[in-house]
């Protein structure tokens, strides 16, 4: 049921459940929140399982129009305050949301189509006044009650893809599913009402949402977020009592350069990372030259998870093993995960080099995406299992190393099938490379050419395109190398900050 999804607002308590900013809210604080915060939806007609648009800005107003949204059984459609006009119709247009929810960051001024559009429920001027978390579970005269009659199948967010095929889908995710996965991180990171979690991720995609403010909430944990991304701001939330960090690649990277080159740093943010218990990343693939130089800060490492939109998360490195760096673990609990071939047959040896698509079954597995049957059915069997388009390899333990995606990354040249991953993570391990992009590209004599596209660190001086290509020969098998090495300023990202590979082999078309 979408009450039961957070437990922890139903028994008023005046432990600490939010701090975004300066506003520290207990429990009770909270639940109270999300009950001025149904109220309010009630009030403008919005009833359980209508949609409602919430533009997902760095505040706690957002935050807690979330929580409340979830609580009352409504369907949220996290918005990117970010998004062009073009997406930001795309996405309205097909998710028809009753309202939008909204504060000072709505997306698009010059966007004039038809919309009802309202502030948000809550506040920020209203968090922490007196008595304001008195009424514990919002059940004082007035409020509307949580919604306990939706079941596990019943819808929770429409989550859209971030459009690297074409236009982006809606991905319906229901109770269950959520439910579901985050009770199997819970297992599997030993995540309790002890920890608290700091992430400095947007709320509009399933890390910074779903993992990030539910997850904490339903292990009756803490969460601390930065909604602007500050490398001493994290340092200074971990030193401050947290216990677990979410990020991305960039960020941990980011933390650790702050570190290092911040001579004068106060001892207790130099030793902030010491003080978690837990650092995830996830979202991309952390190179081992990185993982190395956190695990020498951290003093423990850095444990990788990997999902998707449709599926939440699938594996993750367990805290009851040490991290595994280039793998990001076993599957979660309660869900199956096989590698298959290019006819979905499961037929992929664990043998730690042969490339497979990564297919998955479970709760955590969506239902399809809104108004697109033949996309889901491309995607999505009549047996449940869920076709991801990442390719892989795993050992007999089970250990999942993502090697790319099959629509960009799977190329093949010179009769062998070789994951532009595996060659971006050598080209990281360079000294001098901050980023790498791999593709294929058309050729006449080996079918595809591996062409790295290179971003060199600041301060470092740009090796030769021969020194990369050996070095990757030197890490991999020679076959693998790149046969074409592009020196870019940065590289082409879409919305969500992933690479996007088709502008790249544009560019590349481009040189002729």
């Amino acid at each position: 049921m979408a009450a039961e999804l957070l437990p922890i607002l139903d028994v008023a308590s005046r432990r600490l459940a939010l701090i975004v900013g300066e506003h520290r809210l207990s429990v009770a604080d909270l639940a109270a929140a999300a009950a001025k915060h149904r109220a309010y939806l009630r009030d403008l007609g919005v009833r359980p399982g209508d949609r409602v648009g919430v533009v997902a800005e760095g505040s706690v107003e957002a935050a807690i129009a979330l929580v409340g949204n979830a609580t009352y059984g409504v369907v949220s459609v996290p918005l990117n305050p970010k998004l062009g006009r073009l997406e930001l119709d795309h996405i309205l247009e097909d998710a028809a949301p009753k309202l939008i929810l909204s504060g000072a960051a709505w997306p698009s001024a010059g966007w004039e189509r038809p919309l009802r559009r309202v502030a948000f429920g809550v506040s920020a001027g209203e968090v922490g006044e007196a008595g304001f978390g008195d009424g514990g579970g919002g059940d004082a005269e007035g409020d509307a009650a949580p919604d306990r009659s939706a079941g596990p199948d019943s819808p929770l967010l429409i989550l859209y893809t971030s459009g690297t095929t074409g236009a982006p889908k809606g991905a319906v995710l229901s109770v269950g599913n959520v439910a579901s996965n985050l009770d199997g991180l819970a297992e599997a990171w030993a995540w309790s009402e002890a920890d608290r979690v700091v992430h400095a991720l947007p709320l509009f995609h399933v890390h910074g949402l779903v993992l990030g403010l539910f997850g904490a909430l339903r292990a009756g944990a803490c969460l601390h977020w930065i909604p602007r991304f500050d490398p001493r701001a994290v340092l200074q939330a971990l030193a401050g009592g947290g216990t677990m960090l979410f990020a991305v690649p960039t960020m941990h990277h980011r933390i650790a350069e702050y570190i290092e080159q911040t001579p004068d740093l106060e001892p207790a943010l130099a030793e902030g990372l010491r003080s978690a218990r837990l650092l995830i990343s996830g979202s991309a693939a952390l190179s081992g030259r990185e993982h190395q130089r956190l695990a020498r800060l951290s003093g423990t490492g850095v444990y990788e998870r990997y999902g998707l939109t449709e599926t939440l998360i699938n594996c993750a490195v367990r805290v009851d093993g040490p991290p595994s760096p280039g793998y990001v673990g076993p599957a979660l609990p309660g869900v199956e995960l096989r590698l298959v071939d290019d006819l979905r047959r499961p037929t992929i040896p664990a043998d730690d080099r042969t490339i497979g698509e990564v297919a998955v079954r479970g709760p955590n597995v969506f239902a399809g995406y809104l108004h697109r049957p033949e996309a889901t059915a491309e995607v999505l069997d009549a047996e449940g299992w869920f076709y991801t388009g990442d390719l892989a390899t795993w050992r007999e333990d089970g250990a999942v190393r993502i090697v790319g995606r099959r629509a960009t990354d799977l190329i093949k040249c010179g009769g062998y099938k070789i994951g532009a991953g595996e060659v971006e993570g050598a080209l990281l391990e360079h000294p001098a490379v901050r980023e790498a992009a791999v593709i294929g590209a058309p050729d006449g004599d080996l079918g595809e050419r591996i062409v790295a596209f290179v971003v060199v660190r600041d301060g470092s001086a740009r090796p030769s395109a021969e020194s990369l290509i050996d070095w990757v020969a030197g890490l991999l098998a020679p076959h693998k190398r790149p046969r074409a090495v592009v020196f870019s300023e940065a590289l082409p990202r879409n919305p969500m900050g992933k690479v996007t590979k088709g502008v790249l082999k544009e560019q590349w078309a481009a040189q002729g």
